[in-house]
C-alpha cells in the first residue's frame, strides 16, 4: 500500500468511528505492518478471519489498546487489508509459478 492508501483508510475510518486520528494511525499501521511481514515470512495460507483474529492480537500487545477498539479500527479498514491480502496472495502465486517455468530436461537457449 502507498502512503496515500494507508492515510485514506485512516481517515475513512476515523470518520465512520469515534476514535481519534492518532488512536486509528497507530492500529492501522501496526496491523498493516504486521500484515506485510507475515506476507514476507510466511508459506502459509490464512482464512480472513483467522488472519484477523491474528492481526487483532498481535496489534492489542503492540499498541496497549483493548480488543473492541483494535477490532472495530481493523473491521472498519477490512477493504483495504483484504486488498493488501490479496496483493500479497498474488505475488507469491507469480512466485511460485516462476518457478514452475523451468521444466527438468528441456533444452536452454
Amino acid at each position: 500500500m502507498t502512503e496515500q492508501e494507508i492515510n485514506r483508510a485512516i481517515q475513512y475510518v476515523t470518520a465512520a468511528t469515534s476514535y481519534g486520528r492518532d488512536t486509528v494511525a497507530e492500529i492501522l499501521r501496526t496491523g498493516l505492518s504486521e500484515l506485510a511481514q507475515l506476507s514476507t515470512q510466511s508459506t502459509c495460507r490464512f482464512e480472513r478471519e483467522d488472519l484477523m483474529g491474528y492481526l487483532c492480537l498481535w496489534t492489542m500487545k503492540r499498541t496497549g489498546h483493548p480488543e473492541p477498539l483494535v477490532r472495530e479500527v481493523l473491521d472498519g479498514a477490512g477493504r483495504w487489508l483484504d486488498e493488501v491480502a490479496t496483493t500479497v496472495a498474488r505475488r507469491r502465486e507469480a512466485q511460485e509459478n516462476a518457478g514452475d517455468d523451468d521444466e527438468p530436461g528441456a533444452a536452454t537457449a
